[in-house]
C-alpha cells in the first residue's frame, strides 16, 4: 500500500503545515511514528518519518530518503475545450490521472460553457486546486501546469512548430500510426466536436482514438493512456 502523499514548498525539511498540514493531522489523523510522502509537485519527493504533531495543522518529521523524479517523455499539453459544469472538474481529474503534463482550458467555437471575465480567475483555480488534489491521488511527482484559457486564435499561435494532435472521429490516422515528438499538444474538443472550418484554422492532424466516441471529459484520460502505452512514458 502506498504511502499518504501531501504537497510540500519544501519537502527536504520535513515539515508540514497550512491547509496540506491540516488535512494531515486533523482529517488524516497522520500520528508519530507513521510514513507519508512530501512533494513540492515539480519532481522532488521525500519519505518521511513523522516525530510529532504540533496543533491542528502541523507535523515535523525525519526526511528518510529523497528522490527526482524527471518529467515523461514526450511532454503532453493537454488543451481541453471547457466541458460543461461537473464534467469540467471531471475531465481535468482524469487527465492528471492519464499523466498529463500542462492542461490548457480552450474556449472552441462550439464551446457551450463560457467562463465571464468576472469569473475566469476564480474557475481557474479550480482547476488547479482539482489538478493538485488528483495529482496527490495518483502519488504524481510533477502536479501538472494549468494555464489560463485561450481563444481558438490563441490556440492557433501556440501550436506553431509544434506537434499538434487533434482528437476527431472523422479522422483517417489512427493514434498508434503517429510518430510523436518530443513535445506534443493534445486537443479535446467539446461534445459537439470540432468543425472542418475551426480544424482547419488550428493546422494540427487529425487523430482516430478508436472506434467508438468518447466523451470529451474522458477522451484525454483515454489518449493518454494510448501514448504512455506507445511511448517510453510507460
Amino acid at each position: 500500500m502506498s504511502l499518504p502523499y501531501f504537497l510540500s514548498p519544501d519537502p527536504a525539511s520535513g515539515r508540514l503545515d497550512g491547509p496540506e498540514g491540516r488535512h494531515a493531522v486533523s482529517v488524516k489523523r497522520i500520528k508519530p511514528g507513521e510514513h507519508i510522502v512530501l512533494s513540492d509537485g515539480h519532481g522532488t519527493a521525500t519519505e518521511v518519518r513523522v516525530t510529532s504533531t504540533q496543533g491542528k495543522d502541523t507535523l515535523v518529521g525525519e526526511v528518510l530518503t529523497t528522490r527526482f523524479v524527471d518529467p515523461p517523455v514526450p511532454h503532453v499539453t493537454v488543451v481541453q475545450a471547457i466541458p460543461k459544469g461537473e464534467r469540467a472538474e471531471l475531465a481535468v481529474d482524469l487527465a492528471v490521472q492519464g499523466g498529463a503534463d500542462r492542461i490548457v482550458p480552450w474556449v472552441s467555437q462550439r464551446t457551450v460553457a463560457r467562463w465571464p471575465v468576472e469569473k475566469r480567475a476564480k474557475q481557474v483555480e479550480k482547476w488547479r486546486a482539482v489538478a493538485a488534489a488528483a495529482a496527490k491521488q495518483a502519488r504524481r511527482a510533477w502536479v501538472p501546469e494549468v494555464t489560463e484559457p485561450v481563444t481558438t486564435r490563441q490556440l492557433r499561435g501556440m501550436l506553431e512548430g509544434r506537434q499538434a494532435l487533434v482528437l476527431h472521429e472523422d479522422a483517417q490516422v489512427p493514434l498508434r500510426d503517429i510518430d510523436f515528438a518530443p513535445e506534443v499538444f493534445l486537443l479535446v474538443g467539446p461534445e459537439g466536436g470540432i468543425g472542418a472550418e475551426e480544424l482547419a484554422e488550428l493546422g494540427g492532424q487529425a487523430v482516430r482514438l478508436g472506434p467508438e466516441v468518447v466523451r470529451t471529459a474522458a477522451a484525454a484520460f483515454a489518449a493518454l493512456n494510448a501514448i504512455g502505452a506507445l511511448t517510453a512514458r510507460w
